[in-house]
């Protein structure tokens, strides 16, 4: 009961802090303070100092999250039936519905999904996430999950942390790095806390959020880690997953079937990327939202009728799947009266694997928040048990539970593209350290099988798409954090191109530039001329009325668009071999960015990734 009054206080808190002037006075801090704190506390004391607070915080997140949806799965039973009742169909679109009316009028924002949001943060925008974010995704994900949304809280409480550790560095005043740490250690923290694995959780901030860091910036990473899953586990106690006992250790002699296991779950987690991203693109073409929300919720309530167990999370089915228990299939459904035969589940779990990706995506599309975790997960282990039950059944005597514990592994390199973090993080969260070598063969082959099809994951495809990722690659990842209009220079001397050439020699007068952008009345540009085209005749005379600017002028070959990729702007500078290319806004000119200019800011920032 405290802890349940504790949530609710710091939901009210948070929800109190929305007002703008009460954030501003929140994020004011006495300017001795700052003082004080760089005469005697050092950033990298002071920075392991906030893994500490930030560890702390992002566990309470953690907590506060599973404890709302406990609550209000617990209202749902006592209102509903014991038994399988028509409304576990309507409950999903209506806990959807409530957050849509949340995000539309009374956030006023959009909640975006938590690592992708993440990720964009620290590509595209400076490592800011909006304040909002410190709660939003705690309501809005607890509805979603607590009413039976077929995903995960894992994305939505790292992208809690994120927030938390983006507010707090930014209204410490600290940089871009520091900042970029902070949501490192927050995304840690938040993996740490959800799941009790901080060493996948370290993984996971190194090899999904793309931290490229340096030595000195593991240790606070460490300690977040630490902190928010001794946090949980405080509260929580160990509540993910069970922690069976190893049946079987690796039989050499099985070899052959964890290599073909590799390869299924590979190409399920290729089916999943190419479901998810179909219906993100059928969903995205409703040009009505009303059409869109009642036509998933229809296709959503008819998934959970055929197949109860795609309701809520899944992990009461992923744990009976590690016990080797097929009941659920069963259970509540319309199959109940049917004999369980060898085809018949062999069917059924065919299919609640297929549905179990329309279920999810269906869920995300029509306004549900939540993670892929959770639903990776329930995949990964499906298909783990389906394949071991087949092998099983032709005379193949392999565990059952190994398999299912070995296929989570598999599904989670092949959806997220991460198998250092699928192997740490099923191996800590099963206790399954006996089986790493069957970890790591299924989830190698798992992520080398999609990479084969698929460049991008689900969390990345769409911001790949728009050139906003960041990648463990330094050059990419540097010029991604360049921005155009930092790097515009607009101190050349514009000309028209009914100008004469004794109009353009005044102009070269007062110009300290070899460049005069072309422009129209209405700033459009129509090209360039260059001083040592026009050397040989801009003492003629003669030719001062005579020859008029759009003679003399040319048209590059280059021109660079203000929302273009830096990556993009690199090549042209590198395929031209120019100095200076001019940068347009739709046609209309805004001015030049030089090479010099690129190349110092690259170094500048460089310098700053890498230094200790």
């Amino acid at each position: 009961m405290l802890i349940n009054y504790g949530i609710g206080y710091l939901i009210y808190t948070f929800a109190s802090l929305k007002n703008s002037t009460e954030l501003l006075k929140f994020s004011r801090l006495p300017a001795r303070f700052f003082a004080w704190r760089s005469k005697r506390i050092s950033d990298p004391q002071f920075i392991i100092l906030l893994s500490i607070i930030i560890g702390i915080l992002v566990g309470f997140a953690a907590i506060i999250i599973k404890n709302l949806v406990h609550l209000i799965q617990i209202g749902i039973q006592k209102y509903t039936p014991e038994e399988f009742s028509f409304l576990y169909i309507l409950y999903p679109s209506i806990g959807i519905l409530i957050v849509v009316f949340f995000v539309k009028y009374i956030n006023r924002s959009p909640v975006q999904h938590g690592i992708p949001s993440v990720l964009y943060a620290i590509g595209k925008n400076n490592g800011i996430i909006r304040r909002h974010n410190l709660y939003s995704s705690i309501i809005t994900s607890s509805l979603t999950v607590g009413f039976g949304g077929s995903v995960g809280l894992e994305g939505p409480t790292v992208g809690t942390g994120a927030a938390i550790g983006s507010n707090l560095g930014r209204m410490l005043r600290l940089s871009y790095k520091q900042i970029f740490l902070l949501l490192g250690c927050a995304s840690a923290g938040a993996m740490a806390a959800i799941f009790k694995a901080p060493i996948a959780a370290i993984v996971f901030a190194l090899e999904v959020i793309v931290l490229d860091l340096t030595m000195s910036a593991i240790v606070p990473l460490l300690i977040s880690s630490a902190t928010a899953a001794l946090t949980s586990y405080f509260f929580l106690g160990q509540n993910v997953l069970y922690r069976l006992p190893v049946k079987e250790e690796f039989n050499l002699d099985h070899l052959i079937f964890y290599i073909i296991l590799g390869f299924i779950t590979g190409f399920v987690s290729l089916y999943f990327t190419r479901i998810y991203k179909y219906l993100t693109r059928i969903f995205d073409g409703f040009k009505n939202p009303a059409n869109r929300f009642f036509t998933g919720a229809v296709i959503l309530g008819l998934l959970i009728f055929l197949f109860p167990s795609l309701y809520g999370e899944g992990y009461e089915v992923i744990n009976r799947v590690l016990s080797g228990d097929f009941t659920y299939l069963y259970e509540n459904t319309i199959y109940e009266q049917l004999n369980p035969s060898i085809f018949i589940t062999i069917l059924l779990m065919v299919l609640l694997i297929i549905f179990k990706a329309f279920a999810t995506t269906i869920t995300f599309k029509i306004g549900g928040v939540g993670g892929i975790f959770a639903p990776t997960l329930f995949l990964g282990a499906n298909t783990g048990l389906l394949f071991a039950f087949i092998m099983h059944n032709t005379g193949t005597n392999i565990s059952m539970s190994n398999f299912a514990l070995v296929g989570m592994a598999g599904a989670i390199s092949g959806v997220i593209h991460a198998p250092l973090t699928a192997i740490f993080l099923i191996a800590e969260i099963t206790g399954g350290y006996q089986l790493f070598m069957p970890l790591m063969i299924v989830a190698t082959i798992s992520y080398a099988t999609v990479r084969f099809f698929e460049k991008n994951s689900v969390y990345t495809f769409q911001l790949a798409k728009r050139g906003e990722l960041i990648t463990h690659h330094k050059d990419r990842a540097v010029l991604m954090r360049l921005q155009i209009h930092t790097l515009i220079e607009t101190d050349f001397k514009v000309i028209h191109p009914e100008d004469t050439l004794g109009d353009l020699v005044k102009v070269i007068t007062h110009a300290h530039r070899n460049i005069f952008p072309v422009v129209d009345e209405e700033n459009n540009f129509k090209g360039i001329v260059k001083m040592d085209d026009i050397r040989t005749i801009m003492f003629n005379h003669e030719a001062y009325n005579t020859t008029f600017v759009h003679e003399l002028m040319i048209t590059p070959q280059f021109t660079i668009e203000k929302d273009e990729s830096m990556e993009e702007v690199a090549r042209k500078f590198q395929v031209s071999g120019r100095y200076n290319i001019a940068v347009l806004d739709g046609g209309k000119y805004k001015g030049f960015i030089s090479r010099a200019r690129l190349f110092s800011a690259y170094r500048r920032l460089l310098k700053e990734f890498s230094e200790e």
